[in-house]
């Protein structure tokens, strides 16, 4: 989700495609029996007042499908043959993927002065060099990539004696998909130094390639921040970041997945969110450091 998720992740519900055909509006309880089956997956929470948003993105898939009713696809969705393929799609309809490479400057040269060159300092003093990080909602690989680029500046040639492994989830596999293939357009480099794009990326057919060095930095996986003995096969980390993601959850969602960020990360860990998500009110385990263009939240 984005984080743009969950990236990703992610912007809810934005606009839709042209319908393919009519389909009968949504109903209230069809509206509920809907958003509470996501729910109960993925812990997305629609609320009634984007009701009309959430029918406009699921009437083309209906229509696509050859059915008539809300009522018809919901019956799919829990009966159906399909149904675990076609709640792939329902993922994809409710999440937007929107994100970039170096996404957020401000927020990442906070973080790259402040948490992580100290903490690279701090292994390199206790001769431990070995780094991990965990990207939750990486929709299609744009943040792990730029933070393995990051790790690659800062390290340089010292690089070869590192282990590093920085782990990309989402929920959605098309994204995965396209994380794993490691090409992006013009879009996903509206925020890249030029410099940075020339010398991690390749130009191809169709667009421009992550560079094997970066791209060995990285692995992606797909995962549903909801599914918890999933969350617990994760490698320890040192960082963990969601940003833009739990704002799409409500309170018990946001706290289940925050406590996983908390159990995954090692003592002294960092926490790092988008700006418009805060833990005020949600959860005292973490302490909140503010950082030059950012907070970071750390593991006590």
């Amino acid at each position: 989700m984005n984080k743009n998720q969950y990236g990703r992740y992610m912007t809810l519900f934005s606009s839709s495609p042209l319908l393919l055909r009519k389909t009968t509006p949504i109903s209230d309880e069809e509206f509920r029996q809907l958003r509470d089956f996501i729910y109960s997956k993925c812990g997305i929470w629609v609320d009634e007042k984007r009701k009309y948003l959430f029918e406009n993105r699921f009437q083309p898939r209906i229509a696509e499908l050859g059915l008539k009713t809300f009522g018809e696809y919901i019956k799919l969705l829990s009966y159906g043959r399909d149904s675990v393929k076609e709640l792939e799609r329902v993922y994809e309809l409710v999440t937007t993927n929107e994100t970039s490479l170096f996404r957020d400057t401000k927020q990442l040269d906070g973080f790259t002065a402040n948490v992580l060159t100290p903490l690279i300092n701090d292994l390199r003093q206790k001769n431990k060099f070995e780094l991990n990080i965990w990207s939750a909602g990486c929709s299609s690989g744009e943040e792990p990539y730029t933070l393995a680029i990051i790790i690659h500046e800062l390290l340089g040639l010292e690089l070869k004696r590192w282990r590093v492994n920085i782990t990309g989830v989402d929920l959605s596999p098309p994204m995965i998909a396209k994380a794993k293939e490691g090409v992006f357009g013009d879009y996903s480099f509206k925020t890249t130094p030029d410099a940075i794009k020339a010398k991690h990326f390749t130009k191809c057919a169709t667009g421009y390639k992550i560079s094997p060095a970066v791209a060995s930095l990285v692995n992606f996986q797909v995962m549903n921040l909801n599914d918890s003995l999933a969350l617990k096969r994760l490698p320890k980390s040192h960082i963990v970041f969601c940003r833009n993601v739990i704002i799409y959850f409500d309170v018990n969602m946001k706290k289940k997945a925050l406590a996983a960020f908390y159990d995954n990360l090692l003592p002294g860990g960092t926490l790092m969110l988008g700006h418009s998500e805060s833990l005020h009110s949600i959860t005292n385990v973490f302490r909140p450091k503010m950082l030059s263009n950012c907070i970071a939240y750390l593991k006590v």
